[in-house]
C-alpha cells in the first residue's frame, strides 16, 4: 500500500475533500496506474450498480483478473461479498478512528516496555551470507575459506 500520509492530513484532505474520486483511492492501493485503473473501473462498475456479480465485470477486464482485485477490495475492506454479489461496505470509518485513539494513548503513555517480552519469538541474531561478495582478509574472511587470505570469487572458477 502506499498510503502517503502527508496527502490526508488537515490542509491538504481539505482540498482533495473537494473533488473526490476513485483514482486517489485506487493510488492508495497501487501505485501502477494499469492496476490502479483496473481497480478503479471495478470499484466504480460496484457503486453504479449497488451489487455486483462477477459475470457483470465491465468487458474490458478478463474474469479472472476482476475476481483477483474485487477479492483484494474484500480482503481490505472496501466491499463485501455475500450471496455472490460484490457491494461497498464501511469498514475503516471506526477502526481508523480507534486505531488513531491508540496510537495517541500509546504515546502519551510513559511506562517501560520490554521488547524482550513483547517479541519473544523475533529474530535477534544477524543473518548469515547468502551470496554476494565476501570481505576481504582485512575485513574479514569467507568462512569456507578460511585458510587463504582472501578470497576472489572471480578467480575461484
Amino acid at each position: 500500500m502506499a498510503i502517503k500520509y502527508w496527502e490526508f492530513e488537515d490542509a491538504p484532505l481539505k482540498e482533495k475533500l473537494k473533488s473526490v474520486n476513485v483514482r486517489s483511492l485506487a493510488k492508495i492501493f497501487f501505485e501502477n496506474e494499469t492496476e490502479a485503473y483496473r481497480f478503479s473501473a471495478l470499484l466504480l462498475e460496484v457503486k453504479k450498480k449497488g451489487k455486483m456479480r462477477l459475470k457483470e465485470a465491465p468487458p474490458h477486464i478478463p474474469i479472472a483478473t476482476a475476481k483477483r482485485y474485487l477479492d483484494y477490495a474484500v480482503q481490505v475492506g472496501l466491499l463485501k461479498h455475500e450471496g455472490g454479489a460484490y457491494e461497498l461496505t464501511d469498514r475503516y470509518t471506526k477502526p481508523f478512528k480507534n486505531i488513531a485513539i491508540y496510537i495517541k494513548a500509546w504515546m502519551d503513555n510513559q511506562g517501560e516496555e520490554d521488547l524482550g517480552i513483547e517479541f519473544a519469538n523475533a529474530r535477534l541474531e544477524k543473518q548469515s551470507k547468502r551470496g554476494g561478495r565476501y570481505k576481504t582478509a582485512g575485513e574479514g574472511q569467507n568462512p569456507q575459506a578460511a585458510d587463504t587470505e582472501s578470497y576472489d570469487r572471480s578467480k575461484a572458477v
